[in-house]
């Protein structure tokens, strides 16, 4: 099938996790290709070459995606996630200059590059870092900017598997109970015999391919029963995720094995909704937005039928992304008031089987595992992270109290294309950080013991 044609039924669902639309070999560096530069959708009207549609499948496309990912209101129908009517928590700032001149070894290199290097190398459109609670790094580039917000992709997928550690936290959901008999729909479907933990853990055995560069896998199916706009005279699939979720078939046994698929996401999405009687857009506000002093509302994108799709359609702004990074490092808490259970928390940081994670061939994240719709690294510091296409993160390293944020639109979707500039970059500032608080506690420790 023609991408273009792929691309017209697939709407929504593009960016559920790994696309892989054709790219050019050598596309356009993070600089060439600035949305500014290029000068999309500026105009009224803009030039007919610098019109950008959803109907198409343009907004999707590189160059075109790094104004898109800011945007996606512009191209989608979506709903809100309120953070309500009080005044926003402030952060607090303590810059510190010397993040962009560290310098790591990428992987598979010979060469130190610097975190300001980085930042280009992996088309950052923004990036923040808190330390102890404190700003101390706060980037914008491309289209982003302190007061929009950008797709967060597939780390979407780690507020659905957040809001659903604390429901079970909470004995509001059992995750040992069968998903059919949460959702009798579900009974038929490969869902239905899988368990609600096996779900959040994506160990569900499934007839079911994301490989993009494949006409014919299942995503395509998927992605075009979650297209909001008008389908195809021709078209005669499911209509809404809901409904392709029904006719998912099985494969193999569940539990055995990790694997990476959007639409248990979307099915633990259901889920939720069946026992809170919310959406997932719904349940995020009441549970976190509304209760943290975020200083932007967020929203995600619906299908046809104004459902939320809870595996990669929230965009947010990148300072609220950083205040939830920070109540999920200090174990559910903020400001003195737990607003997530411990115990969820405390689920999420142990993380999931490594057997089951190593049969999914990320060979080049190895002892990793998977719990509750995080990636946990299970490194020396006890990093973990919410991860999605094109850049998109939310890691948090315990040891170093550290956030960090990071949006982007790199070329290429998947992340093994910046995990060898990212990974060994966030491992950089962790022991930076570490070091200055080193420092910080032996300089009080020797004025402790000073005489007068």
């Amino acid at each position: 099938m023609h991408s273009s044609r792929i691309l017209q039924r697939a709407g929504a669902g593009l960016f559920c996790t790994l696309l892989a639309l054709p790219v050019v070999s050598e596309p356009l560096s993070a600089k060439d290709s600035d949305p500014a530069k290029l000068g999309w959708m500026q105009g009224f009207p803009p030039a007919p070459d610098k019109v950008i549609r959803a109907a198409d499948g343009s907004f999707f496309q590189f160059p075109a995606l790094r104004y898109s990912v800011t945007n996606m209101r512009q191209f989608m129908p979506t709903v809100e996630v309120s953070r309500g009517l009080g005044a926003p928590v402030r952060l607090k700032y303590r810059l510190d200059p010397l993040i962009d001149y560290l310098q790591f070894m990428p992987w598979g290199s010979t060469q130190p590059v610097s975190f300001e290097d980085a930042l280009w190398l992996n088309y950052t459109d923004g990036l923040i870092i808190l330390h102890r609670g404190e700003v101390v790094y706060e980037r914008y580039l491309g289209a982003l900017s302190e007061s929009k917000k950008h797709a967060a992709m597939s780390v979407t997928k780690s507020f659905t598997g957040t809001l659903a550690a604390i429901l079970v936290a909470e004995g509001t959901l059992d995750e040992s109970k069968m998903v059919a008999e949460y959702i009798p729909e579900l009974k038929d479907s490969a869902f239905g015999d899988a368990t609600v933990r096996q779900l959040m853990d994506m160990t569900t055995g499934l007839q079911y391919s994301e490989d993009y560069a494949d006409p014919n896998a299942e995503v395509w199916q998927y992605s075009a029963a979650g297209n909001p706009l008008p389908k195809p005279a021709d078209y005669t699939g499911p209509v809404g995720y809901f409904a392709y979720l029904q006719q998912v078939k099985k494969q193999g046994e569940h539990g055995q094995a990790f694997g990476y698929k959007t639409v248990n996401s979307d099915a633990l999405g259901w889920v939720i909704s069946r026992v809170t009687g919310q959406s997932v857009a719904e349940l995020l506000s009441q549970k976190i937005w509304r209760r943290i002093g975020m200083e932007q509302d967020a929203y995600y994108q619906v299908d046809e039928l104004g459902i939320p799709f809870a595996g990669g359609g929230l965009s947010a702004g990148l300072r609220d992304m950083a205040r939830f990074g920070e109540l999920i490092r200090n174990r559910g808490k903020w400001q003195g008031e737990q607003i997530v259970p411990a115990a969820a928390v405390e689920d999420i940081r142990q993380g999931g089987s490594k057997e089951a994670f190593a049969k999914a061939g990320f060979d080049k994240l190895p002892g990793w595992s998977y719990r509750n719709m995080w990636w946990v690294t299970h490194n020396r510091n006890g990093a973990f992270a919410a991860r999605g296409v094109h850049g998109q993160t939310i890691y948090i390293d315990p040891a170093a109290e550290m956030v960090l944020v990071r949006f982007a639109s790199h070329p290429v979707a998947a992340n093994g294309a910046n995990d060898p500039t990212s990974l060994p970059a966030y491992q950089a500032v962790a022991d930076h950080l570490i070091s200055l608080e080193s420092k910080r506690k032996n300089h009080e420790a020797s004025r402790a013991v000073r005489p007068e």
